[in-house]
């Protein structure tokens, strides 16, 4: 991500930057550390199952990651019957690599690599709480000059919740360490809530999102801070196809009231402007 490069060039370092994650305050939104919330597995996937998308655009907590152009990803999973799980997720990036050309650096980072582990609990019938951990890792090199490292790591509880054909969860994720290198953000937080209903038509289910960022902390070098410039609430409203032996195809409209100058890329476009997603996951 990346601020136009008209005009601007005395705020490149101290802005672009600063919104993406290397210097003061960073703001790569990072990946879904999951195949989309409402993709189909198969009917008895075992403990250990993996997942491969193409994405149209690599949207994170509604912001792209990849420049507006498409993404392929995939993981893994293991969860264990006690309700323990582990697992791996990746997808291809630019926003380091956009953020470092555009202040006249280099840095390869083309890949995001996300660790998560936790535990899921179903305390009563339909309803599962789950609370565990996740570690976003960007292999970086060339990076020179920078100063923040965009790694971060998350604690999240969630409520996961079923009734008859509805199905959802609501999760809170807290940053313990600084989020994607913004500066003095540790104790940023996101709140997410998601519902999907089985129509029960077709293989097609419905799903809707809200969510809402905050960024804590101050701006590098400035008394603002971080929350007035760069938290923001995102939307979601979808549908999803089910084609069987775990194919399924998502179409979402989605978007951010993120302050505008906020997230752009170095042509001046919104990355949290309003979308046309599609997606399509195969789970194995």
């Amino acid at each position: 991500m990346s601020i136009s490069r008209n005009a601007v060039a005395s705020s490149l370092a101290a802005g672009l930057l600063s919104c993406l994650g290397f210097s003061g305050s960073a703001i790569a939104q990072t990946a879904a550390p999951a195949a989309p919330a409402a993709a189909p597995a198969p009917a008895d996937p075992g403990p250990l199952t993996a997942n491969v998308s193409l994405t149209s655009d690599y949207r994170y907590r509604g912001i792209s990651q990849s420049n507006l152009q498409p993404a392929i990803q995939g993981g893994f999973d293991y969860a264990h019957p006690s309700g323990f799980y582990i697992g791996n997720w990746n997808s291809s990036i630019s926003w380091i690599s956009d953020a470092a050309s555009a202040s006249g650096k280099s840095a390869s980072a083309p890949i995001e690599m996300d660790f998560y582990a936790g535990y899921k609990y179903e305390w009563s019938k339909g309803f599962a709480a789950d609370v565990g951990v996740l570690q976003y890792y960007f292999p970086t090199s060339g990076a020179t000059g920078f100063t923040t490292n965009p790694n971060s790591t998350e604690l999240y509880a969630a409520q996961n919740f079923t009734f008859d054909s509805v199905t959802g969860y609501l999760k809170f994720s807290y940053a313990v360490t600084t989020l994607f290198g913004f500066s003095n953000s540790s104790g940023s937080n996101y709140t997410d809530l998601t519902v999907n209903y089985d129509t029960g038509v077709w293989g097609l289910t419905l799903n809707a999102h809200a969510g809402y960022q905050y960024i804590a902390g101050t701006a590098s070098g400035s008394n603002v801070t971080n929350d007035s410039l760069y938290s923001y609430t995102d939307w979601k409203l979808g549908v999803t196809k089910d084609f069987g032996s775990g194919l399924s195809l998502g179409i979402a409209y989605l978007g951010t009231n993120a302050k505008k100058g906020a997230y752009i890329n170095s042509q001046g476009k919104a990355l949290g402007g309003d979308t046309v997603l599609a997606t399509l996951t195969k789970t194995f």
